[in-house]
């Protein structure tokens, strides 16, 4: 793993409390406390563009300037590879002491098998006045304990559309239905250019956008009461209308992930996208050619009648229950949050991890930014998409949370089934019959 290591520092409960204070620009520092010990605290995130280390490095350099005896490690994990990474952490003891941008659902998993610290001091010591309402839900799995919070919203499964090729097409508004979309598609596919980079993977990519497109349809993987429901007709009408895009997506899309499906929209290579706002960003360094001509919106439905569902990982914020210097490590937490760094942080990629303190959306340095500013209208879109988002940790408002949402999509079974039943052809009947059967056994494992 790489590591990013600040410089030298120290604390206690009190300093942080008093520097979280501020509710919105500049935070009140706290006061300097010297212990005797210097100790590490490691700091794991899959999220490490040159951007977000550079916002790591003033969040690291801000909190060691405060304390003496402190050191602050960042090390890079991976976003499809985080599973082993955390099991074999887990397994040896060998610990970070703080996790960020894991989906919520893979903390949930890791809470209900006891390796999570509750989250509620480090939330005291942030404000939890300063969340959006609710935003902390999806962390209470048990009543009255939070396994984490979220370093911020994102809106996982946005379209993104080329409007420069939809005024070429005649298209006049936004998709907001599958034939719509598939029409539009169609017409904008040609020259070089295809319709949609839409995930055939084996990978969470493919299982992520997936579980969005059968709650697109109507349908769900587990019912409220967490009963396996994925051998459903909406599952069925997911598969049909993801199977008729195959053909507008490039033949590489058989093995597409994120990075892959990113990059072709933002090179210019598909007419439609489906990524956060970091299309934003990468557009404005890598193609600015076409940064006039983009906007997003939610992904359109099987019908006018069906809600949007958008797909937030809620990217999180966690402390492993063995991790060392438990008292420091909370305080480094809460510190994340302290507008200066938190701000950076969230300006590596605007737009990409929407900020979940309501004091920092409203703060003049956070909306200064160029991105935010050129883009508004985009970020205001994905802002209450996300509000309004789920995932299989929790996939409405009426479910339970699902503990064991992050192994099922680790298992690769949901990305199993678009392959056999698009790519192989395999009999929609039998695969979605075996797919339930094991989710089934992992649920029950």
């Amino acid at each position: 793993m790489t590591k990013t290591t600040g410089m030298k520092t120290g604390l206690n409960r009190r300093s942080v409390l008093t520097g979280m204070a501020a509710a919105g620009a500049a935070a009140v520092m706290p006061r300097r406390l010297y212990a005797q010990e210097q100790i590490t605290l490691r700091w794991w995130s899959p999220q490490s563009s040159p951007e977000q280390l550079a916002a790591y490095r003033t969040q690291i350099a801000n909190f060691e300037a405060l304390h003496t005896n402190v050191t602050v490690a960042f090390e890079r994990t991976s976003d499809e590879g985080y599973a082993p990474q955390m099991a074999a952490a887990f397994a040896s003891g060998d610990v970070p002491n703080i996790v960020t941008h894991l989906p919520s659902f893979a903390v949930s998993n890791y809470w209900s098998n006891g390796l999570v610290e509750p989250f509620n001091d480090v939330i005291e010591m942030i404000g939890p006045e300063k969340f959006y309402d609710g935003v902390n839900r999806i962390y209470e799995i048990d009543p009255g304990q939070y396994a984490g919070t979220s370093i911020g919203n994102s809106a996982a499964n946005t379209m993104w559309l080329r409007t420069d090729l939809m005024e070429q097409a005649g298209i006049d508004r936004n998709p907001r239905t599958w034939d719509e979309l598939l029409s539009a598609v169609d017409k904008m596919q040609g020259g070089g250019i295809y319709g949609a980079p839409l995930p055939y993977g084996r990978n969470s990519m493919t299982s992520l956008i997936f579980i969005g497109t059968i709650h697109q349809a109507g349908g769900m993987v587990f019912s409220p009461e967490l009963e396996v429901a994925i051998d459903s007709q909406e599952t069925r009408d997911a598969l049909e209308f993801y199977g008729a895009m195959r053909q507008y997506c490039p033949p590489g899309a058989t093995n597409y992930s994120w990075g892959d499906s990113l990059t072709a929209f933002v090179a210019g290579a598909t007419a439609t996208g489906i990524y956060t706002g970091r299309v934003l960003t990468n557009v404005m360094d890598q193609n600015p050619s076409i940064a006039d001509h983009i906007t997003c919106d939610v992904f359109p439905t099987k019908s006018t009648d069906i809600a949007p569902w958008t797909f937030n990982d809620f990217p999180s914020v966690f402390i492993p229950k063995a991790a060392s210097n438990m008292e420091a490590t909370k305080q480094f937490a809460a510190f994340l949050y302290d507008p200066e760094g938190y701000i950076q942080q969230l300006h590596a990629a605007p737009g990409h991890v929407l900020p979940v303190l309501s004091t920092i959306a409203e703060d003049p340095a956070y909306l200064a930014d160029p991105i935010i500013q050129k883009y508004k209208a985009e970020v205001d879109i994905m802002s209450a998409a996300a509000a309004d988002g789920f995932n299989l940790g929790w996939e409405s408002p009426e479910h339970k949370p699902n503990t064991r949402a992050g192994e099922v999509v680790n298992s690769g079974v949901i990305a199993e089934m678009v392959q056999r039943v698009i790519l192989n052809d395999e009999n929609v009947d039998e695969v979605l019959s075996d797919t339930a059967r094991r989710i089934e056994e992992i649920a029950q494992s």
